[in-house]
Formats: structure tokens, sequence, C-alpha cells
């Protein structure tokens, strides 16, 4: 089972960041199941820590191209970026001290992130990318 699917609707019209939103997609999920299957703390963490590598390489993608067109919705959407995280910083830091990960919450949490900030902050960057 994914955590998150994919939706034509996540794509912003900019073929490198739908590019990258597609594979952030299939990383979590592929990396999850994996987690998921092997079942020991270290593949959980390695999981936790690959996800907010990428996920933090694609934003600074987002954040360049963001600049780059003088978008003035920058902030609240960089400030977005940062809750997600945050978010998975606390995860890995709750992981760590207490050996254990919520994983339904956890998907469920990433899941709803996605879909509701592709469906928000991306739409609107898709708008200026199309005029």
């Amino acid at each position: 089972m994914a955590l998150v699917d994919w939706k034509d609707e996540f794509k912003i019209g900019i073929d490198e960041v739908d590019f990258e939103h597609h594979e952030m997609i299939d990383l979590i999920n592929e990396s999850f199941s994996e987690a998921k299957r092997s079942g020991s703390s270290e593949a959980l963490l390695d999981f936790l820590g690959e996800i907010f590598e990428k996920i933090s390489a694609h934003f600074a993608l987002e954040e360049k191209v963001m600049c780059a067109r003088h978008y003035e919705d920058f902030a609240s959407h960089k400030d977005d970026h940062e809750r997600l995280l945050d978010s998975i910083r606390d995860l890995m830091d709750d992981f760590i001290i207490g050996g254990s990960l919520d994983e339904a919450h956890f998907g469920e949490h990433l899941k709803n992130w996605f879909v509701s900030h592709f469906s928000t902050h991306d739409a609107q960057l898709h708008k200026l990318m199309s005029k």
C-alpha cells in the first residue's frame, strides 16, 4: 500500500520540479515499504534520514525557482516547506529517543501534507508559471 498516491494535479508546469515531485512520492513509498519489510530500527531511521535529505533538496530547487521568478508568496510557501522539515526532524528525534515510530501516523501525516501543499501552495505556483 502506498503512503502517497501520485496524481497529475500535483504537477506545477515546470518539468524539473514535476519530475522531482513524482520521484519524491515514489521514493517515499518505496523507502517506507522497505523499512517496514526489514522491521529494523536502523532501516526506519535510514528511511527518515533519506526522506529528509531528498525533500530538503527538492525544496531548495523549488525555492530557487520561486526566487528567480520573484514569486510574491515565497515566504508563505517556504514556511510550509519548513513546517514539514521540522515535523520530520521531530519524528526522527522521537524515534531516536523512544525507539519507535507510529508508521500509520507518519504515513498519514506525509500524505496529508503533500496533498494539501500540492493543492494549495504548488497550485498557486503553477498559476504563476502558466502566465
